[in-house]
């Protein structure tokens, strides 16, 4: 009988990565945690709050990380079929998709500033502040390892049998991709 070696496949990327995302998923599961909690104690804090996001902006948000997200990845797949020009292309692609978060998260922290809801404003908004503010973080570093990525490719330097640093990077990609799926719902969608 034959084996099944998809069992024993290795992970992609490298084991530090693992343990670095496995670390910040930590992180946010604690701040998530802390966030579904204090809505608990005060549910109607919460309701009103939230329906002073713009949940368009929000969906608008998740489409341009989710659309990032899936660049990214077939850029690592064009990279190992040796197109590594277009792999930069895509990767390059995700950069864009990502500055447009960027680019509306900036903007909707300054309309919510500019309203007075900052991170005093009440416990709703400073618990968005910091979790929305950390994982921007996240994003922004993203986006140098996506940027540095494309660069990288379109200089060929990833061999096809050596993705390692490539796979990588996209996984952290991938991690931000997943919490903002997480947050998504939790901080904009009306109960």
């Amino acid at each position: 009988m034959p084996k099944d070696h998809s069992l024993h496949a290795p992970l992609p990327g490298d084991l530090a990565m693992w343990f670095f995302i496995l670390a910040e998923l930590t992180v946010f599961a604690l701040l998530i945690l802390a966030f579904a909690i204090t809505e608990r104690l005060d549910p109607e804090l919460y309701t009103l709050n939230r329906a002073r996001l713009d949940l368009s902006t929000g969906l608008a948000l998740t489409i341009s990380l989710l659309t990032s997200g899936y660049l990214a990845a077939m850029a690592v797949t064009a990279i190992r079929k040796k197109s590594p020009r277009l792999g930069s292309g895509l990767l390059l692609g995700a950069c864009l998709s990502a500055t447009v978060y960027t680019t509306l998260k900036f903007g909707e922290y300054q309309h919510l500033a500019s309203q007075g809801l900052d991170i005093d404003a009440n416990r709703f908004f400073t618990l968005y502040w910091i979790v929305t503010g950390f994982h921007f973080l996240h994003v922004l570093l993203g986006l140098v390892i996506l940027a540095f990525m494309s660069l990288r490719a379109w200089r060929n330097y990833y061999p096809p049998e050596q993705l390692g640093n490539l796979e990588s990077g996209v996984l952290y990609w991938h991690m931000v991709d997943l919490i903002w799926v997480v947050l998504f719902p939790l901080i904009y969608l009306p109960r």
